[in-house]
């Protein structure tokens, strides 16, 4: 029998609709979800905007969406440990386990890899947007009945942010600057301080973000819409995490940190193709590392988020029902309202 989904489907730049569309019959080894909630990323904005995130270009119509958590309705040959009715945080990306990335252990660098809601691949992978969608079972994390999906579904970006952290290495004791305030930077603060950071200090262009950010727990907030003279004054950093995706933030990052310090770029940069301060990278012997989505830190996400020592929900700003999902995510691009917006089933 074939089922009816409703997906918010993008066909080009701010082309998003809300869209029939069938699914097959369920095929062996594989799970459908209802879905529960679904958080709006950064990069669901930038395909939104520009039918592009990065080097990732839509070229087909495109089911947004990978902060999904929703419940089992289906099950197809075997899914050990999972049945239908389970709640399930979503992780979004189908490794293959085979080369040389998984077999070092670095999932999230798979060669093959597929994952939900992106144009990294022809034809695209569809997203969970979508009243109904299916996965495999290794991608489904069961969660206590006591989360909200709306929690679970925001496993993924903290486990982007405790990713990124790790990458930074050691942190314990030192002083950090984020620059970018969003759901990303928030996140990213929290788990530096779950992982011993002393000071965390939160550089933004926009207010209302970085009023956000002081009331979560950052040290300090730094408006350099107006120039960079305050960062200047308390600089050097031991570490710089740059969120933003933006060439000023990185040069700014790069001028941040003390010599032998540490960037850890996690924003997408448009285009992938920017100037950058290179000679400061030479000079301060600076380790500028690259942080890619994440591996095992998605069931490390799940955990913190049950067992209550990490509040995602903190970032929420609104929630919309999954049928105004071009709505909710034109909300979500409007930086002086939203930091966080989620999508429900209802």
């Amino acid at each position: 029998m074939t089922s009816m989904a409703l997906a918010a489907t993008l066909f080009g730049p701010e082309d998003l609709r809300m869209v029939e569309r069938p699914l097959d019959p369920l095929a062996s080894g594989m799970v459908r979800i209802r879905f529960g909630a679904g958080g709006i990323c950064g990069s669901d904005m930038h395909y939104y905007r520009h039918a592009r995130t990065g080097d990732f270009v839509v070229t087909s119509p495109l089911v947004l969406g990978h902060e999904i958590a929703g419940e089992v309705v289906e099950i197809s040959g075997s899914a050990p440990g999972l049945k239908t009715g389970d709640r399930v945080a979503l992780n979004p990306s189908r490794w293959c386990g085979h080369c040389t990335p998984c077999r070092e252990g670095r999932l999230n660098l798979c060669e093959n890899i597929f994952f939900m809601g992106s144009a990294s691949k022809t034809p695209h992978m569809q997203g969970g947007f979508s009243s109904l969608f299916d996965a495999i079972p290794a991608q489904c994390v069961k969660i206590p009945d006591h989360v909200t999906y709306q929690a679970a579904a925001l496993a993924e970006p903290l486990a982007v942010c405790l990713h990124a952290v790790a990458r930074a290495g050691d942190v314990k004791g030192e002083r950090a600057v984020l620059f970018g305030s969003g759901p990303i930077g928030l996140l990213t603060m929290l788990a530096a301080r779950r992982a011993g950071i002393a000071e965390v200090t939160v550089v933004d262009i926009a207010a209302a973000p970085l009023a956000f950010a002081t009331r979560l727990g950052a040290d300090h907030v730094i408006d350099i819409s107006k120039g960079d003279e305050a960062l200047k004054a308390v600089a050097p950093y031991d570490v710089a995490f740059e969120v933003s995706g933006t060439a000023a933030g990185l040069a700014s990052a790069i001028g941040a940190v003390r010599r032998g310090g540490v960037v850890v770029q996690i924003g997408n940069l448009p285009g992938g193709q920017i100037p950058m301060p290179a000679n400061a990278v030479m000079a301060k012997e600076i380790d500028l590392r690259g942080s890619f989505r994440f591996g095992p830190e998605f069931m490390t996400a799940v955990e913190l988020i049950s067992d209550g020592s990490v509040d995602v929900l903190a970032l929420v700003t609104a929630e919309r029902p999954l049928s105004v999902a071009p709505d909710a995510v034109r909300l979500a691009l409007d930086r002086s309202q939203s930091v966080k917006v989620v999508l429900t089933a209802q």
